[in-house]
């Protein structure tokens, strides 16, 4: 007997048919373009998320690094880090890169707790 699967096929196509809208040509219009758009555009968004905290990782650390540099002690990022460390400062890059952009003031008191710990 010959098995038909209208119902679910359908959903099937039309939920992805969704995901495919505004793609150019054919690629929106028929179901075997569209199909292979889409998984590629989710294996390109998978891996963008990915790439996107990365990226702000290298943000953050620059930030940081002209802040230590900015502040006349002769430090460096990887002096700093290791200073706070030390110092058993737990502070991800997140928050020191926001510190050293809003609140100069306690973004240099945390340089010379970090060059204490050094030394």
């Amino acid at each position: 007997m010959r098995v038909k699967g209208g119902y679910a096929r359908r959903r099937r196509v039309k939920r992805l048919m969704k995901k495919a809208r505004g793609y150019q040509g054919a690629s929106s219009k028929r179901f075997r373009a569209a199909k292979e758009r889409v998984m590629h555009a989710e294996r390109h968004a998978y891996v963008s998320r990915r790439l996107i905290k990365r990226d702000f990782r290298v943000l953050w650390i620059q930030r940081i690094n002209i802040a230590v540099r900015n502040t006349e002690t002769g430090m460096n990022y990887s002096r700093f880090i290791n200073g706070l460390k030390k110092a058993d400062i737990t502070l991800n890059r997140k928050v020191l890169a926001q510190i050293a952009v809003e609140d100069k003031n306690n973004f240099t008191q945390l340089v010379g707790v970090s060059k204490q710990a050094l030394s």
